[in-house]
């Protein structure tokens, strides 16, 4: 992985509220992994102090930022949110991350909202949506 630089960061992915996950040690694995799930770009990333773990690291998906740390040494417990996706191709994005190991936690189907929803967990215990508005210009 390269290593992160000001000069490789969009400042148009890097807008808003951008989510912070601390990895326990996993971000690389978890990048990777990002990668053939949800066709992630890695950005770049700074090593730890300890050896494989990460100070930050940061990939975008599908046009928004996700950044990642190794500060804790042991996973927690991830309730109460999820990260969504919402693209007109949301199918093939959520047969793509199901064919790469995210686990089904509620199928992807028509809501009572009027869109299609889905919601997976990846392997590191966080759940991902995909929404699939009709016009929604993603």
């Amino acid at each position: 992985m390269t290593e992160l630089t000001t000069s490789s960061t969009n400042p148009e992915t890097t807008k808003g509220v951008i989510p912070y996950l601390d990895m326990a040690g996993r971000s690389l694995e978890a990048a990777k992994f990002y990668e053939k799930a949800f066709g992630a770009t890695i950005i770049g990333h700074v090593p730890g102090q300890s050896a494989g773990r990460v100070a930050h690291c940061q990939i975008e998906i599908n046009g928004g930022t996700l950044m990642m740390t190794d500060h804790r040494d042991t996973a927690v417990e991830r309730e109460g949110f999820h990260l969504q996706i919402v693209a007109e191709d949301a199918q093939a994005r959520w047969d793509r991350a199901v064919e790469a190991g995210c686990e089904i936690v509620m199928p992807f189907e028509m809501q009572f909202w009027g869109d299609r929803w889905g919601l997976v967990r990846d392997p590191f215990g966080i759940q991902w949506a995909f929404n699939e508005a009709e016009g929604c210009g993603a």
